[in-house]
């Protein structure tokens, strides 16, 4: 296994551990032994140890939705992009037994407490916040952008963008309570609703 490779997974198996777990209750030797790589790899690939790692790990899990999200925004308009991020979101629960959630959800609720040698939980706590902030924006952007391009306006893209992002979000959260997709389901129905009532207007 390459060093850079050795890093990758471990930053992967965090934002899995997160998903399912939280923040707190993901340490750095549950991600080695999750990844089953070597312990004398986190001072290496992490100097600054845990809070580098989560934040690492939050950046991933951005790019694990952003990138596909925007792919189907721009293939398959807004509605064949909304289904696709539903979909996704919906695969993931079913394949983990609604256990995993998502990873940047997690440091949004989640208190950051550190390990030992942490110095400044605080800090720590606010630069994660503001990553997880910034994941949002960014999955916000791409829906925002998807409605412009569909003719909507600037202030209507960024409401309905917002509305998206926040009602998935908060519907996987329910589902993996409930050990169902079943909101899931319903959500996307009446997301399509209104973002199809939104574009008709438009386009009349």
């Amino acid at each position: 296994m390459t060093t850079a490779t050795t890093r990758d997974k471990m930053i992967a198996g965090a934002a899995d551990l997160m998903s399912r777990r939280g923040v707190n209750a993901t340490s750095m030797r549950d991600v080695v032994r999750h990844t089953a790589t070597p312990r004398g790899s986190i001072s290496h690939h992490f100097p600054d140890g845990k809070r580098q790692l989560i934040a690492e790990a939050v950046t991933f899990a951005g790019k694990q939705v952003s990138i596909p999200l925007e792919k189907a925004m721009n293939q398959h308009g807004v509605i064949g992009g909304l289904k696709a991020f539903v979909a996704s979101w919906r695969r993931r629960l079913e394949a983990t037994g609604f256990e995993a959630g998502c990873p940047v959800l997690a440091v949004a609720v989640d208190r950051y407490v550190g390990e030992a040698s942490d110095k400044d939980d605080e800090a720590a706590q606010q630069h994660l916040l503001g990553l997880a902030d910034g994941v949002f924006v960014e999955w916000r952007q791409i829906m925002r952008a998807a409605l412009l391009r569909e003719g909507l306006a600037a202030e209507r893209a960024e409401r309905l963008a917002t509305l998206v992002v926040t009602s998935i979000e908060g519907t996987v959260a329910m589902c993996r309570a409930n050990r169902s997709a079943e909101a899931l389901d319903q959500v996307q129905d009446e997301l399509e609703t209104v973002l199809s009532t939104a574009l008709a207007r438009t386009a009349g």
